[in-house]
């Protein structure tokens, strides 16, 4: 007989082990310069799952949707502190895979720290899984104002909070150029050049542009008589602006002369 209870207690404590969940933690790494994340994996099993977090496991029945990211079969957490092991994070407001190839999420962490809970992207490489942090420091004005998380703009890619942006498909993030580099950009983001690759933002009395690609950046000024809100002047604009390329082929929006006939199409 007890020979049986022990084979039962032994047979209970390998399943146990066995669907116990792997977890592991990583602490952020910053973003470097400019990165591409769109490694191929060695094996189809080598990719990133994004789950929808259990009900059960939530706080409460009114709480938010979040969402969890498996590598293989292991949970990853991150520790966003690396002195403090004990705060570690696997629930996420936001996770979603950013290239083809499911080697690259990005998730920013539930709840809230200051005006934006903090995004990070989760890569593997290689079969090693890191964590990059998209944080930049700032110390503008109105900060508050213009960190409005994640704007996904049109199919290109995502904003994130006026200071990096992330290319879908093929994963590259891009460091966006500061007008102050103490301070991210300090207005809204307005609309994108046609070939996608210089975004404009609606600053103080002017259009404050940037080539992604290669930090070019460009500012024209608004003229006082323009319209205040931002529908009267996404219409104001398209009668006074137009898209010109500079001598190495990147497109500006400029303001044009009164004479001049400009082409509608350009901001469809």
């Amino acid at each position: 007989m007890k020979i049986k209870l022990y084979a039962l207690l032994l047979i209970a404590c390998f399943y146990a082990c066995k669907e116990a969940p792997k977890e592991q933690s990583y602490v952020p790494r910053s973003l470097a310069e400019q990165e591409d994340f769109n490694h191929y994996p060695k094996s189809p099993e080598d990719v990133f799952k994004v789950i929808l977090a259990s009900p059960s496991e939530q706080n409460g029945k009114d709480a938010k949707e979040t969402f969890q990211v498996k590598y293989k079969d292991t949970l990853i957490r991150i520790q966003p502190d690396e002195k403090d092991k004990t705060f570690l994070k696997d629930r996420f407001s936001l996770a979603e895979v950013v290239n083809t190839q499911k080697t690259c999420v990005l998730v920013q962490l539930e709840g809230s720290l200051k005006t934006e809970a903090p995004f990070f992207l989760i890569t593997a490489n290689n079969g090693k899984v890191e964590v990059v942090s998209l944080y930049r420091a700032s110390n503008g004005a109105n900060d508050e104002t213009f960190t409005k998380g994640m704007i996904r703009v049109g199919k290109s890619g995502y904003l994130i909070n006026n200071d990096v942006f992330v290319t879908t498909v093929n994963a590259k993030v891009y460091p966006i150029k500061r007008q102050n580099e103490n301070e991210r950009i300090q207005g809204k983001f307005f609309m994108q050049s046609k070939d996608k690759t210089t975004l404009v933002f609606l600053t103080d009395g002017a259009f404050y542009q940037v080539h992604y690609p290669t930090g070019s950046v460009y500012t024209a000024t608004i003229p006082k008589k323009a319209p205040k809100d931002m529908a009267g002047i996404y219409k104001w604009i398209q009668n006074n602006y137009t898209w010109k390329k500079n001598g190495k082929g990147i497109e500006f929006l400029q303001y044009v002369d009164d004479n001049a006939i400009v082409d509608i199409s350009e901001f469809k």
